[in-house]
């Protein structure tokens, strides 16, 4: 079964990386994702047997130790491929505690002597595939509020003619992060 872990986004997060999109879809052609899909990837595995699922899932559960809730914090707009067929992405800012858990991911996939896409860690959740990016300046777009990730999974991906599915096969909840604001009076 193909498979990867990724963050979860919260919901309040995918509505607005859903806005987002919209927006972006006035401008651009190409499959935008539907917000049930949105996520971040941490590695992407590809093929793997039973035995080797539960190697990931046990992989997941040791990066995962400890950890407290993941920063999201939106950072722009990117692509990959060129502007007449892109991919094309919101930028995750690359905060200590993110990259420290997507190496722990690898690191542990790589331990059990599981494959994955070793390609440099860029943090991002895809808003469209096949996208015709137009010339010039898109107009003022409002981003999505930064947040958090409480939620690790191991997803199974099924690609249909309608585009991939996502099933979440084992969650691993990270602790989360009280914000605590102090009114000093002044």
């Amino acid at each position: 079964m193909r498979v990867f872990i990724a963050l979860e986004l919260p919901d309040h997060m995918v509505a607005q990386v859903a806005v987002l999109a919209r927006q972006l879809g006035d401008r651009i052609s190409g499959r935008l994702m539907k917000p049930d899909t949105y996520h971040l990837t941490l590695a992407f595995l590809g093929e793997l047997d039973e035995q080797q699922v539960r190697d990931a899932m046990a992989a997941l559960d040791d990066a995962a130790v400890d950890r407290a809730a993941i920063p999201l914090v939106p950072d722009g707009l990117g692509k990959f491929g060129k502007p007449h067929d892109a991919t094309l992405w919101l930028g995750i800012s690359t905060a200590q505690e993110l990259m420290d858990l997507a190496e722990a991911v690898r690191a542990e996939l790589a331990a059990r002597d599981l494959p994955f896409d070793r390609k440099a860690f860029r943090p991002h959740i895809t808003l469209a595939r096949r996208a015709k990016l137009p010339r010039g300046p898109l107009p003022e777009l409002v981003f999505p509020e930064a947040s958090q990730a409480v939620a690790v999974t191991l997803f199974k991906s099924s690609l249909t003619p309608g585009g991939a599915q996502y099933k979440p096969l084992y969650t691993k909840t990270l602790e989360a992060r009280l914000t605590i604001q102090r009114f000093n009076g002044e």
